[in-house]
């Protein structure tokens, strides 16, 4: 018996199957079986998820804790990572690392065994900072973002200083692959603006202001923007080495009273946060706009609405930095650089038809780090990120 399912992560696009009840399947020698099949011509280094409905054979007989994954024929296991999306107290998803070759198939055993598994600095992380006013920051191996929260907008409204009143996403330009956000805004608090400047690990040059940032939101109406304020709450759902989980929600914003929820996550070694949207309005909205700044208007921008790509690529202080969103090119109507006089109003504007739920991602590469070198790279990683969402993984549990 056989039972097929697609899974992949932020840099795979995570798209799960369900299966039915009475699914998982039992061998009681050597655990559970998962074939993982690459269908695409690059190597793919990534997340899979398998339903906690399939492991149940398994976890009669064990703990959660005991549960390891292996490289099938070998002792090679891997790091995983359970989650509780719902917060009931039972785990929903089983995750773990595959790193596979273009066109492959790699087959993997989960069993029980209290083997110590080998851990890593590179993790993925996301917290409320209460001591930067109410940032809400999250971080992977590759790339680091923030969005800010409801007394961040309450100083700008009364004239205060310190405060930002932005939907906007900002990013933190990184070239380690361990977590800094503990250590920037501690460092911070001790030297106002210590993030701002470059102490070898990176920095945060990049100014958001009243703009989209990288993957801001909008409704695009008679030639202009209308946007929600800062986000209103938050909750953390997972932090953890594979895959970090939050969610943002917005108070009611533009003359349509769109009611805004934003699932959030990172999975390790993706330069892409996924962006899960969830929408309500007073009445029929006219789309749901992304976004990505302009700045200054200075950078070069490449729009690829065929293949559901858009990015920016732009000189930062020494260096380059590129931007991009990737979403699937069906639901995509418009996309066009938008040139305003207007200070953080020119933005890279991609408009989509209005939907109750909405799947993009959201990233950026910086040629501090390393990752890439020219934009001719980066154009190549959106290029691949819209193929891997496309052709998610094929796991098959036997």
């Amino acid at each position: 018996m056989k039972i097929h399912f697609k899974s992949s992560t932020i840099i795979a696009g995570l798209f799960i199957l369900g299966c039915t009840s009475g699914c998982s399947v039992k061998n009681k020698l050597n655990g559970i079986n998962v074939e993982v099949k690459n269908n695409l011509d690059f190597n793919r280094k990534e997340i899979v998820s398998i339903p906690s409905g399939k492991l149940l054979d398994l976890l009669k007989n064990t703990s959660e804790k005991n549960v390891r994954v292996k490289i099938q024929g070998t002792n090679d296991y891997l790091r995983t990572q359970w989650i509780d999306y719902d917060n009931d107290g039972k785990s929903d998803e089983l995750l773990f690392e595959t790193d596979i070759k273009a066109n492959s198939v790699v087959n993997y055993s989960i069993v029980s065994d209290t083997v110590k598994v080998p851990e890593s600095k590179a993790i993925t992380y996301s917290r409320f900072v209460p001591e930067r006013i109410d940032d809400y920051a999250w971080e992977n191996n590759k790339v680091a973002f923030r969005a800010y929260g409801p007394t961040a907008q309450q100083l700008v409204e009364e004239n205060k200083e310190g405060g930002t009143l932005s939907s906007g996403i900002d990013i933190w330009l990184k070239k380690v692959d361990y977590s800094i956000i503990d250590s920037w805004y501690k460092k911070n608090v001790v030297s106002p603006g210590y993030y701002h400047i470059e102490h070898g690990e990176g920095y945060d040059p990049y100014h958001v202001g009243a703009s989209r940032g990288t993957g801001g939101t909008g409704i695009w109406e008679n030639g202009s923007l209308y946007v929600a304020k800062n986000y209103i709450t938050y909750k953390t759902i997972a932090t953890g080495p594979l895959r970090t989980v939050f969610e943002l929600t917005y108070a009611p914003w533009s003359n349509y009273g769109v009611q805004e929820t934003k699932r959030i996550s990172l999975d390790l070694n993706s330069n892409f946060s996924k962006f899960e949207i969830n929408l309500r309005s007073d009445k029929k909205i006219p789309n749901y706009t992304l976004g990505i700044t302009l700045h200054d208007k200075k950078g070069e921008v490449n729009i690829n609405k065929a293949n559901g790509w858009f990015r920016h690529w732009e000189a930062i202080d020494n260096s380059f930095v590129g931007e991009g969103i990737v979403v699937n090119p069906e639901v995509v109507s418009s996309a066009f650089a938008n040139d305003s006089k207007v200070p953080d109003q020119s933005n890279l504007l991609i408009v989509t038809n209005p939907k109750a739920k909405l799947t993009y991602y959201a990233g950026f590469s910086w040629t501090g780090s390393r990752q890439i070198s020219d934009v001719t790279q980066w154009d190549e990683m959106l290029s691949k990120q819209a193929k891997i969402i496309a052709n998610p993984l094929t796991v098959s549990v036997k």
